[in-house]
């Protein structure tokens, strides 16, 4: 079978490969169908992100089940599924909490097509096949109706954006939003913009410098501002930080009102002074870290079955498999490959 493999920044090329086979009566065997670039890909491609490979690419996608082990129940042969990026059990106790990016089971950080970071074994879902482990507890099948294409993102980067405004608004219904967009996570700010527009907040402002992500946003819904966050926006219940760099994140914790909530979805390199005394002041609640995807992504595909959300804006390239090569190499925001 044939393969995409990252060699470093701006090189990338497709290479023949052993197919993967069942070793295991849990796991399933995928054919990719529409593959999704993460936010960090375009970095790692231009260099900027410290991911060097070779490696199999590829780690967001929706893919059709081809086999299964015995014990599998939950998918068969057929099946269309969301391939969470991170490996999961769904047994272990942190899976048992719902924080399946922690799974106990394996090394940390195990993912597909992260390279040296989530281990080189798993392989990337820019491929003919994939091998996934434990499929009951991993794969999500994809509801009647729905466009593979659209919810390429649903492995990764949307439910990324869900976690840092869903539960919030689930605790505090119509509660206003303020996303800080930028480069650092550019879909995943403007995936929870959106998201936040179909939850029900009363007001969703995005904040950002450039013109392609404020046109998106306001697409989605969102009040779009060009700029910086200041104090004439005054405080939000819920903020989401996006941009990178610590002027931006301490922007969005300034931002956070009294009891409010902040989400950095952003990898921050370097070490960031917090205005910790005022969000002390205010009860501020501060997270960042690597999302869960796994326990999200139903949540995020009724959104989008029912309706309510379409995360189709956001994708700004879609192309054939074959073109995929090329196309990654001139990093769009997000593209989005299909077959």
């Amino acid at each position: 079978m044939k393969r995409l493999l990252l060699n470093g920044p701006g090189a990338l090329a497709w290479e023949e490969t052993a197919e993967p086979v069942l070793s295991e009566p849990d796991q399933a065997l995928v054919r990719p169908i529409a593959v999704a670039t993460c936010d960090i890909d375009p970095a790692v491609l231009r260099g900027a992100f410290p991911l060097p490979g070779p490696y199999p690419f590829g780690h967001e996608g929706v893919a059709e089940v081809v086999a299964v082990g015995d014990e599998v129940r939950a998918v068969r042969p057929g099946d269309r599924v969301v391939v969470p990026f991170q490996i999961s059990c769904g047994k272990c106790g942190p899976c048992s909490r719902e924080r399946t990016g922690n799974c106990a089971s394996h090394p940390p950080l195990s993912t597909f097509g992260l390279g040296t970071l989530g281990g080189l074994g798993w392989g990337g879902l820019w491929a003919d096949l994939a091998l996934v482990p434990h499929a009951d507890a991993m794969l999500v099948p994809l509801p009647p109706g729905i466009d593979p294409a659209t919810v390429a993102s649903a492995s990764d980067n949307i439910p990324d954006a869900y976690r840092a405004v869903g539960p919030q608004l689930a605790d505090r219904p119509g509660a206003e939003v303020l996303v800080v967009g930028g480069s650092a996570a550019p879909s995943i700010g403007l995936y929870a913009a959106g998201l936040a527009v179909a939850l029900g907040s009363d007001r969703v402002v995005y904040v950002d410098r450039e013109s392609e992500r404020l046109a998106i946003a306001a697409a989605l819904g969102a009040e779009a501002l060009d700029g910086d966050p200041g104090r004439e926006l005054g405080r939000f219940p819920i903020t989401v930080e996006a941009r990178g760099g610590g002027e931006a994140l301490r922007a969005a914790i300034e931002a956070t009102g009294w009891d409010g909530w902040c989400t950095s979805v952003s990898v921050q390199f370097e070490d960031v002074a917090l205005p910790v005394f005022g969000m002390y002041n205010r009860c501020c609640t501060f997270h960042t870290g690597r999302a869960h995807a796994r326990p999200a992504i139903p949540a995020v595909l009724d959104l989008v079955a029912a309706g309510r959300f379409d995360p189709a804006p956001v994708t700004t390239a879609t192309v054939a498999w074959a073109e995929s090569a090329e196309a990654l190499l001139e990093t769009p925001l997000k593209l989005v490959a299909v077959r």
